[in-house]
């Protein structure tokens, strides 16, 4: 049996604010310890049952805004993609899987083990042994999903009604599905945990993929029409296989559960089987902040802690801080999280809030929803340190062997001092070498492009200085990541304000980036 995990990564985590963010979502953090989910998602099924074929490297369905993140985050995890879709626009985890359907059926019929990229597993072997027994299922062209036993009345996540076993023994583990739940209240969701017949929705599937093709074509063939036809006319590229845009924004917007699995529920065997695999491993879809608390590392107080945090008579709370010192007194049952340009401060048991704060800050136009200071860039960041009226300071990196787009400003003049490695500097018709010490001035209106040509990180010290600093003050010529010709090579951004608008009012469209 052949399996192919297809990671899931779309979505903006806004319950997680102020660490994740429209352009950075939590799927790209580091939660627990090093790695970020997405890392952990992509080396998930790494050692699973030897009875089974080795799965194949996966298939990476992400939002386009944040491609080039997903890809170097894999490469530092040592994941060798199988392809990387990235989605023009956010539709919903029905037409992600659909897009890695379609392109799985290119090298025969595996089994798909779709797994959003944001959520925790704490007991991999458990997980392997789940999986396992789903795949057997999914072969059979049973549409599976996999349900967490349900601890608590958790109103944040969506509830299964297992049926009859799939597997009498004395330790069933699989169940025909009689029903989906999104998210019920809290006193529908005290009755269904006290009445032992409901799993929490995982919200991972194993499907065979021709099966998931069959299904969906004959429950949402408008789905199906959208999505062959985004992909017969999308084309390939050396790290990516994009889309048709035009297409896939036709494309409904909906996901797995809704579009599919309600559809099966109830004995719809006329249409495919659908099965709920349990799932005692340690999940969790770290939906909220309060979910950070619970699977986190207490200490004797019952506190969770990471940063530089001094916690006085605390107890039982999440105290994060990134970027500066963070003192506590006299607190009980609360989360502090703590970054370079927003703090939050909430009761645990309020935390579901969070996200009413985010559409707050977005109708006020508020750049804190929408990034980090330090915002990530193909080819390194760059962190806004001070900005004032007509001047932007930044601390840019850059790394090894990676270099800027050949560009010019209209609006602003630039000063770079170079604090450690080796920068090659285009100004003009001139390009020279800077080294540890050494400064350059970038006049307005003159075409210049940043490297690295190095093996170590290059770090620099910009200056901006004049009567715009919007990010969107940048004409493109030249770019290794394609960007140049997304924009059309030599248009000004911001002279595309218009049309930046007009996509930005289609539904679900991302707006251009800088």
């Amino acid at each position: 049996m052949k399996i192919v995990p297809v990671i899931l990564c779309g979505g903006a985590g806004t319950r997680l604010w102020p660490l994740s963010r429209e352009q950075h979502p939590k799927q790209l953090l580091a939660l627990q310890g090093e790695v970020t989910l997405l890392q952990a998602t992509a080396r998930r099924l790494d050692g699973i049952k030897p009875d089974l074929e080795r799965p194949g490297a996966p298939i990476v369905v992400c939002n386009a805004e944040y491609r080039f993140m997903v890809a170097e985050q894999l490469r530092a995890a040592g994941v060798r993609a199988r392809a990387l879709i990235p989605e023009p626009v956010g539709r919903g985890t029905a037409p992600a899987l659909t897009l890695a359907a379609l392109h799985a059926l290119a090298d025969g019929d595996p089994v798909l083990v779709a797994m959003p990229s944001d959520h925790l597993i704490d007991d991999l072997a458990a997980f392997h042994d789940a999986v396992a027994r789903g795949a057997g299922f999914a072969e059979q062209d049973t549409v599976v999903t996999f349900g967490a036993p349900t601890v608590s009345p958790e109103t944040g996540y969506g509830y299964i009604r297992a049926g009859e076993e799939l597997d009498p023994g004395p330790h069933p583990s699989a169940y025909r599905v009689e029903g989906f739940v999104e998210k019920p209240d809290a006193v529908t969701a005290r009755t269904y945990v006290a009445s032992g017949a409901y799993l929490w929705n995982s919200g991972i599937f194993a499907v065979r993929a021709s099966a998931w093709i069959r299904v969906l074509g004959a429950v949402r063939p408008e789905i199906l029409e959208a999505c062959e036809r985004a992909y017969r006319e999308g084309c390939a590229s050396a790290d990516a296989y994009a889309v048709d845009a035009e297409a896939f924004a036709c494309c409904p917007e909906d996901s797995i559960d809704c579009a599919v699995m309600e559809r099966l529920g109830g004995g719809a065997e006329q249409v495919a089987r659908a099965a709920v695999v349990r799932l005692e491993a340690g999940w969790s879809d770290v939906g909220a902040w309060d979910a950070l608390w619970q699977v986190g590392r207490k200490d004797y107080h019952g506190n969770v802690i990471q940063g530089d945090v001094c916690a006085v008579d605390a107890r039982d709370s999440l105290l994060l801080a990134q970027h500066r010192l963070v003192a506590c007194v006299g607190l009980s049952g609360v989360v502090v999280v703590e970054t370079p340009d927003a703090v939050l401060v909430t009761r645990r048991d309020k935390v579901q809030k969070v996200k009413e704060v985010v559409a707050h800050l977005k109708s006020g136009a508020r750049p804190e929803c929408v990034a980090h200071r330090k915002v990530h860039r193909p080819w390194g960041s760059f962190d806004s340190v001070d900005f004032g009226e007509r001047f932007q300071v930044k601390r840019i990196v850059v790394r090894p062997g990676a270099a800027l787009s050949l560009q010019r400003h209209f609006h602003r003049a630039e000063h770079w001092v170079v604090v450690r490695g080796t920068a090659r500097v285009t100004r003009g018709d001139e390009v020279f070498l800077l080294t540890e010490n050494q400064s350059t001035y970038i006049p307005l209106g003159v075409m210049h492009r940043l490297e690295n040509p190095g093996r170590v990180p290059l770090e620099i010290v910009e200056v901006q200085s004049g009567a715009y600093l919007g990010e969107d003050d940048i004409v493109r010529y030249d770019d290794a990541y394609g960007r140049a010709a997304e924009e059309g090579a030599g248009k000004p951004v911001l002279a595309l304000a218009a049309d930046a608008a007009a996509r930005a009012a289609q539904p679900g469209a991302a707006g251009a980036g800088a």
